[in-house]
Protein backbone atom coordinates (compact mmCIF):
# COMPACT_ATOMS: atom_id res chain seq x y z
CA UNK A 1 0.00 0.00 0.00
CA UNK A 2 2.83 2.28 0.76
CA UNK A 3 4.46 1.54 -2.24
CA UNK A 4 1.46 2.47 -4.35
CA UNK A 5 0.38 5.52 -2.37
CA UNK A 6 4.51 6.57 -2.71
CA UNK A 7 4.21 5.92 -6.71
CA UNK A 8 0.78 8.24 -6.71
CA UNK A 9 2.55 11.11 -4.97
CA UNK A 10 5.52 10.92 -7.70
CA UNK A 11 3.47 11.04 -10.61
CA UNK A 12 1.18 13.53 -9.25
CA UNK A 13 4.47 15.89 -8.01
CA UNK A 14 5.65 14.85 -11.89
CA UNK A 15 2.84 16.42 -13.23
CA UNK A 16 2.52 19.48 -11.57
CA UNK A 17 5.91 20.00 -12.08
CA UNK A 18 5.24 19.34 -15.71
CA UNK A 19 2.32 21.24 -16.13
CA UNK A 20 4.37 24.59 -14.26
CA UNK A 21 7.47 24.29 -16.89
CA UNK A 22 5.02 23.78 -19.38
CA UNK A 23 4.81 26.55 -22.25
CA UNK A 24 2.59 28.73 -21.55
CA UNK A 25 0.53 31.05 -24.70
CA UNK A 26 1.76 34.23 -25.42
CA UNK A 27 0.08 37.03 -23.21
CA UNK A 28 -1.22 38.73 -26.71
CA UNK A 29 -3.45 35.74 -26.91
CA UNK A 30 -6.20 36.85 -24.36
CA UNK A 31 -4.80 40.51 -23.56
CA UNK A 32 -7.06 43.06 -24.56
CA UNK A 33 -6.67 46.83 -25.18
CA UNK A 34 -8.90 50.09 -24.50
CA UNK A 35 -12.59 50.23 -22.72
CA UNK A 36 -13.99 47.92 -25.36
CA UNK A 37 -11.66 44.89 -24.65
CA UNK A 38 -10.00 44.87 -28.01
CA UNK A 39 -8.14 41.44 -28.11
CA UNK A 40 -4.43 42.83 -28.92
CA UNK A 41 -4.58 40.15 -32.22
CA UNK A 42 -7.49 42.16 -33.52
CA UNK A 43 -5.45 45.57 -33.81
CA UNK A 44 -4.03 46.46 -37.35
CA UNK A 45 -3.15 50.07 -36.72
CA UNK A 46 -2.58 53.07 -34.87
CA UNK A 47 -1.48 56.57 -35.71
CA UNK A 48 -0.17 59.34 -33.31
CA UNK A 49 0.00 62.72 -35.37
CA UNK A 50 0.83 65.85 -33.87
CA UNK A 51 1.36 68.89 -35.80
CA UNK A 52 2.34 72.78 -34.97
CA UNK A 53 1.98 75.24 -37.75
CA UNK A 54 2.72 78.38 -35.64
CA UNK A 55 6.39 79.83 -35.57
CA UNK A 56 8.79 76.58 -35.60
CA UNK A 57 6.04 74.65 -37.44
CA UNK A 58 6.78 70.83 -36.26
CA UNK A 59 4.89 67.66 -37.11
CA UNK A 60 5.20 64.14 -36.02
CA UNK A 61 4.06 61.11 -36.37
CA UNK A 62 4.14 57.82 -35.27
CA UNK A 63 2.45 54.41 -36.57
CA UNK A 64 2.18 50.55 -35.83
CA UNK A 65 0.94 48.64 -37.94
CA UNK A 66 0.26 44.26 -38.40
CA UNK A 67 1.08 43.01 -41.51
CA UNK A 68 1.05 39.28 -42.77
CA UNK A 69 1.60 38.53 -39.00
CA UNK A 70 4.59 40.95 -38.52
CA UNK A 71 4.80 44.28 -36.99
CA UNK A 72 6.16 47.50 -37.46
CA UNK A 73 7.14 50.95 -36.38
CA UNK A 74 7.22 54.48 -38.54
CA UNK A 75 8.00 57.92 -37.49
CA UNK A 76 8.10 61.12 -39.39
CA UNK A 77 9.36 64.60 -38.16
CA UNK A 78 8.80 67.06 -40.31
CA UNK A 79 10.28 71.01 -39.34
CA UNK A 80 9.95 74.26 -40.56
CA UNK A 81 12.45 76.26 -38.23
CA UNK A 82 11.77 80.03 -38.18
CA UNK A 83 8.76 79.95 -40.20
CA UNK A 84 4.78 78.98 -39.88
CA UNK A 85 2.59 77.14 -42.06
CA UNK A 86 1.87 73.30 -42.40
CA UNK A 87 5.05 70.89 -42.92
CA UNK A 88 5.49 69.22 -45.97
CA UNK A 89 7.56 65.99 -46.90
CA UNK A 90 10.07 68.61 -48.43
CA UNK A 91 10.42 69.42 -44.68
CA UNK A 92 11.21 66.14 -43.19
CA UNK A 93 14.24 65.71 -41.20
CA UNK A 94 13.78 62.12 -39.70
CA UNK A 95 12.01 59.24 -40.76
CA UNK A 96 12.53 55.48 -40.93
CA UNK A 97 10.44 51.97 -40.20
CA UNK A 98 11.37 49.19 -37.84
CA UNK A 99 10.23 45.72 -37.96
CA UNK A 100 9.00 44.98 -34.01
CA UNK A 101 9.36 41.99 -32.32
CA UNK A 102 6.94 40.10 -30.18
CA UNK A 103 8.15 41.77 -26.58
CA UNK A 104 8.24 45.48 -28.45
CA UNK A 105 4.74 45.20 -30.06
CA UNK A 106 3.26 43.68 -26.55
CA UNK A 107 4.79 47.32 -25.13
CA UNK A 108 3.50 49.01 -27.39
CA UNK A 109 -0.84 47.37 -26.87
CA UNK A 110 0.37 47.23 -23.35
CA UNK A 111 0.28 51.32 -23.23
CA UNK A 112 -3.10 51.10 -25.23
CA UNK A 113 -4.31 49.08 -22.39
CA UNK A 114 -6.55 51.58 -19.94
CA UNK A 115 -7.19 53.90 -23.46
CA UNK A 116 -10.75 54.79 -24.66
CA UNK A 117 -11.65 53.97 -28.09
CA UNK A 118 -14.96 56.44 -29.43
CA UNK A 119 -16.65 57.08 -32.81
CA UNK A 120 -15.08 59.65 -34.89
CA UNK A 121 -15.79 63.21 -34.20
CA UNK A 122 -15.32 65.94 -37.15
CA UNK A 123 -14.70 69.29 -35.53
CA UNK A 124 -14.53 72.77 -37.14
CA UNK A 125 -12.73 74.46 -34.64
CA UNK A 126 -9.22 76.04 -35.34
CA UNK A 127 -6.00 75.68 -33.12
CA UNK A 128 -6.08 72.21 -31.83
CA UNK A 129 -2.66 70.88 -32.74
CA UNK A 130 -3.35 67.47 -31.75
CA UNK A 131 -2.14 64.61 -31.20
CA UNK A 132 -5.08 63.19 -32.76
CA UNK A 133 -4.88 59.36 -32.49
CA UNK A 134 -6.23 56.50 -34.25
CA UNK A 135 -6.78 52.89 -33.37
CA UNK A 136 -7.93 50.81 -36.36
CA UNK A 137 -9.10 47.29 -35.36
CA UNK A 138 -10.88 44.04 -36.64
CA UNK A 139 -14.65 45.44 -36.09
CA UNK A 140 -13.87 49.02 -35.64
CA UNK A 141 -16.78 49.67 -38.70
CA UNK A 142 -14.76 52.72 -39.88
CA UNK A 143 -15.91 54.98 -37.42
CA UNK A 144 -14.84 53.29 -33.83
CA UNK A 145 -11.47 54.64 -33.93
CA UNK A 146 -10.96 57.51 -32.05
CA UNK A 147 -8.27 56.83 -29.41
CA UNK A 148 -7.73 58.81 -26.56
CA UNK A 149 -5.00 57.50 -23.47
CA UNK A 150 -6.14 56.96 -19.64
CA UNK A 151 -4.36 59.92 -18.91
CA UNK A 152 -1.49 62.38 -19.41
CA UNK A 153 0.87 60.42 -17.74
CA UNK A 154 0.66 57.62 -20.67
CA UNK A 155 0.24 59.12 -23.23
CA UNK A 156 3.59 60.74 -22.15
CA UNK A 157 5.21 56.85 -21.66
CA UNK A 158 3.80 56.26 -24.98
CA UNK A 159 5.87 59.18 -26.38
CA UNK A 160 8.78 58.38 -25.09
CA UNK A 161 8.62 55.03 -26.06
CA UNK A 162 8.15 55.76 -29.79
CA UNK A 163 10.99 58.51 -29.22
CA UNK A 164 13.51 55.32 -28.51
CA UNK A 165 12.22 53.11 -31.31
CA UNK A 166 12.44 56.49 -33.91
CA UNK A 167 16.08 55.98 -32.82
CA UNK A 168 16.74 53.06 -33.96
CA UNK A 169 14.68 53.55 -37.26
CA UNK A 170 17.00 55.77 -37.97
Amino acid sequence: MKRWLGILLAGFSLSMLLGACAKKPPAQATDTVTDRKIPVGDVTEFYYTYENINYNAFYQRYRFWAEDGKHFFYHETRERPNDYGWTTEEDITASGTLALGDDEWAQFTALLKNGTVRARTVSDEAGDSGPWLYLYWKGDKGTDQEFSFASAEEEKAFEEFCAKLAKRAQ
